[in-house]
C-alpha cells in the first residue's frame, strides 16, 4: 500500500461520478446482451468521454507507483491508448467494422488495444533513435 489515500479517494470518486452520469453500467449490460443500438441511445457521451483518460491515468499512476515507468517514454503506451480509446468512443455510434456496429463499449476497447500497440511501437522507435544520439 502506498498510503496515497487522497489520490485514491479522488480517482475512485471521479470514476464513480463518470460511471453514474454516463450510465456506463447500463451501457455495458446492453452491450453484453448485443443490444448495441439501445446502448448507444443510453450513453451520455459528454460524460463517458472523460472515462478513458481517467482510467489510463489511473493505470499509469499504479504502474509508476509499483516501480515501473523508469525507462524513457514509458508513458507513451498509456497516453496513446487513452487518446485512441477516446477516438473509438467518439466514433462508436456510427463506425461499422466488418459490417457490424460495435457500440460504446466494444469499439473503444478495440481502439485501446490498437493504441497500446502503437504506443509500444512509438516508445521502441523513440528509444532506438535517442539511444543512437
Amino acid at each position: 500500500m502506498n498510503r496515497k489515500y487522497a489520490k485514491g479517494v479522488l480517482l475512485v470518486g471521479l470514476e464513480f461520478l463518470i460511471n453514474v452520469r454516463s450510465h456506463f453500467n447500463v451501457v455495458i449490460l446492453l452491450s453484453f446482451h448485443g443490444q448495441i443500438d439501445k446502448a448507444i441511445h443510453q450513453t451520455d457521451y459528454q460524460w463517458l468521454m472523460f472515462y478513458p483518460c481517467l482510467y489510463m491515468f489511473s493505470l499509469w499512476d499504479a504502474y509508476k507507483d509499483a516501480g515501473g515507468g523508469e525507462s524513457p517514454y514509458a508513458f507513451l503506451p498509456f497516453v496513446v491508448s487513452a487518446f485512441s480509446t477516446t477516438v473509438g468512443l467518439i466514433y462508436s455510434s456510427s463506425l461499422t467494422l466488418f459490417g457490424k456496429l460495435w457500440g460504446p463499449v466494444w469499439l473503444p476497447i478495440l481502439f485501446c488495444f490498437i493504441g497500446l500497440g502503437l504506443g509500444l511501437l512509438l516508445k521502441k522507435i523513440l528509444s532506438v533513435i535517442t539511444a543512437g544520439t
